[in-house]
């Protein structure tokens, strides 16, 4: 009898660590026109030696490129069905119907997410609708014979309207009675997880004056902050941001529900307005949050010392297609062609000695001085006609100087044309939210382009 239970204890030891093994996963995003297929993408995340891969919807190529592998799998319901599905059983029902059960149990699904960081999206109406999704899309689950898939959706750390210091961590007001409690006791009813997506770039970018790059790094060696309250000390930026998340779902009633990192990561450039982003940053970052991750026995964090964080690193590739500043389009661990933007090992294994040296950085400090805004090399030229127009439509006299017999009407080009208006439209209206960006046509540089009596506007930082 004592030998059937100890084979039970280490039956259920073993499921219970099977599924929260510390064990890196990494983010396969799809926002480009020029990845690979999802057969060769496979290949590429196992040469990462990651062991889970997330992907932002149900892609039936990339579940089927999955099949038969060893990689635990993340799906996703897209934003704009929560609505819907939230408040319709049949619809949920198809939904799962559609986009697991032909795969399942073939491809490791494991964890289904209902959308994507709904909660920092301006939509409230999605907001309300959240939780009666994954409910139903939970049922759903449980109906087709499928218990082991757990059910959550991704936050960022937008949904606190306080982090600092961690003791403080508390849901945002329009969020935490309404959404927020609704969910947690979801999550602690179904054993799910709180799906967090922490990344230190962003408070430090915005701070760097008071927040140390090494310590957003993982990097301190003798810097500490120390929360008045709990006495807890904290050693990087990482930890500190988890632990205001976990003091939050306390504060409402919810001290167990465990964390899961569905996002982390550090760009490898940007633009020129954006500090800090290159790839030694990038390299020094995800290589110590790897071996903080899978570091045995686990070390978790202060507020929950010795709890393992299962994670997903973002991102596999960099997408060209993403929108926003140039960071977004830069934080993969490959270049669309397969080849790394650094070295790294997902799996922790691999000593800081063996990899290649790193080139220094070079924008850690904020750029001081003119920058212009021109067609970027990789632009679609098809493209710039319409670009050029709207730009030249915003008045002001934007593109005046365009004109035939202006200053800048020679070269007769699409290229040279386009490349003035950006400029030009920029300096008028970044300071009222004009971006350098124009559907990624465009580019930042701190070269002037300016040519003979054409001098071209620039932003001044």
């Amino acid at each position: 009898m004592a030998l059937i239970s100890l084979l039970v204890l280490c039956l259920l030891v073993s499921i219970s660590s099977a599924e929260i093994s510390n064990k890196v996963g990494i983010n396969y995003g799809q926002l480009g026109n020029n990845l690979p297929l999802p057969s060769k993408s496979v290949e590429l995340i196992k040469s990462l030696k990651a062991k889970r891969v997330k992907i932002y919807d149900a892609n039936p190529e990339i579940l089927k490129a999955l099949k038969n592998t060893d990689l635990q799998v993340s799906i996703m319901v897209p934003n704009e069905l929560i609505s819907n599905i939230s408040s319709n059983q049949t619809l949920a029902d198809q939904w799962v119907q559609t986009n697991v059960v032909p795969f399942y149990p073939d491809t490791l699904i494991r964890y289904l997410l209902v959308g994507n960081e709904i909660l920092s999206n301006p939509d409230q109406e999605t907001w309300f609708n959240l939780v009666p999704a994954m409910r139903l899309i939970k049922h759903s689950l449980k109906t087709h014979g499928i218990l082991k898939v757990k059910v959550g959706t991704t936050s960022a750390m937008s949904v606190l309207e306080s982090s600092f210091p961690p003791s403080n961590g508390t849901f945002r007001s329009d969020i935490s009675d309404r959404v927020i409690k609704p969910m947690l006791h979801f999550l602690n009813r179904t054993k799910s997880f709180f799906f967090l997506d922490a990344y230190p770039y962003f408070p430090w970018s915005t701070d760097p004056t008071n927040i140390n790059l090494d310590y957003a790094l993982l990097e301190a060696k003798k810097i500490t902050v120390t929360d008045p309250v709990t006495g807890l000390t904290y050693t990087n930026l990482f930890d500190q941001m988890v632990d205001a998340v976990i003091f939050a779902m306390k504060r409402l009633g919810y001290p167990d529900i465990r964390i899961w990192i569905a996002e982390t990561g550090w760009p490898s450039a940007g633009d020129v307005t954006e500090i800090g982003a290159n790839i030694y940053n990038a390299a020094t970052y995800n290589r110590n949050i790897v071996k903080k991750f899978t570091t045995k026995p686990p070390v978790g964090t202060p507020a929950r010392p010795g709890s393992v964080l299962p994670s997903f690193i973002f991102a596999l590739f960099n997408e060209n297609q993403k929108t926003g500043p140039g960071t977004e389009r830069n934080f993969g661990l490959l270049y669309p062609n397969g080849t790394n933007v650094y070295e790294i090992d997902l799996s922790g294994k691999t000593p800081e000695s063996e990899y290649k040296a790193l080139p220094p950085p070079e924008n850690n400090e904020p750029y001081k001085g003119k920058i212009w805004c021109v067609v970027a090399k990789e632009a679609n030229r098809s493209a710039l006609g319409s670009a050029l127009s709207y730009a030249c439509s915003q008045g002001n006299k934007t593109c005046d100087p365009l004109q035939p017999g202006k200053p800048c009407f020679k070269p007769d080009s699409i290229l040279w044309h386009a490349s003035y208006a950006f400029s030009s439209y920029w300096a008028q209206f970044r300071k009222s939210g004009g971006t350098c960006y124009f559907n990624g046509l465009a580019t930042q540089t701190t070269k002037d382009p300016s040519y003979g009596h054409c001098r071209f506007p620039s932003v001044t930082l």
